[in-house]
């Protein structure tokens, strides 16, 4: 077999040892009750909001919460109770993410495309990605150098090359969507740190 064969017999390696594992971590995500993600979504918030990365932050894009994923209602919140300019992704057509400010919340959002929490028409904002300090990145699965495992569409590894220098950007997890390696690709952004219910996971400087 030659080289061009071998290099496509590690891409279905890699994909299907990717499918795996974003169908494995999303069935044990999903079995969480309604009472565990909100009890371990606030033990997240209270780490995220005591990190001097949020402290330091005039401006935070977080992701708008669905399904089983850590819930960020009460980072946003918080976030404009302080005065931080806050935004949330509006997923385009092709795939990109257009950050949103918003002033109330949820009042100003309504489910988009695939169910994500987007704002409602008369309430697009758009900004840029390099207008925040902080970036909350939400995914399936996490390995300890920051690298994760997203749904599929790659949105959040165009949205993090296009930020400003200096820019942090925090993962939001449950202990549970802890691995070893989730197989990462030369696009992949890792991020600086992990927040999960247990601990803050240093993975690289900022």
């Amino acid at each position: 077999m030659g080289q061009s064969g071998d290099n496509g017999c590690r891409e279905n390696r890699l994909y299907e040892n990717k499918s795996a594992l974003r169908q494995k971590m999303r069935a044990a995500r999903d079995a969480l009750s309604p009472a565990e993600i909100e009890e371990k979504s606030e033990r997240i918030a209270e780490r995220v909001l005591a990190h001097p990365a949020y402290a330091g932050a005039a401006s935070v894009m977080f992701y708008a919460s669905f399904g089983s994923e850590v819930r960020t209602d009460a980072l946003i919140k918080r976030a404009l109770a302080d005065g931080k300019a806050a935004a949330v992704p509006v997923c385009l057509p092709d795939r990109r993410l257009l950050p949103s400010l918003i002033r109330r919340f949820p009042e100003e959002l309504s489910p988009g495309r695939f169910g994500v929490p987007e704002p409602r028409a008369g309430f697009l904002r758009p900004a840029s990605p390099a207008d925040f300090d902080l970036i909350v990145v939400p995914g399936v699965a996490f390995d300890r150098r920051g690298y994760r495992l997203g749904y599929g569409a790659g949105c959040y590894d165009r949205f993090l090359r296009e930020t400003r220098p200096g820019a942090v950007f925090v993962g939001l997890a449950f202990e549970l969507q802890l691995v070893d390696d989730v197989y990462p690709e030369p696009h992949d952004v890792p991020v600086h740190f992990i927040v999960t219910e247990e601990r803050v996971i240093a993975c690289r400087q900022f």
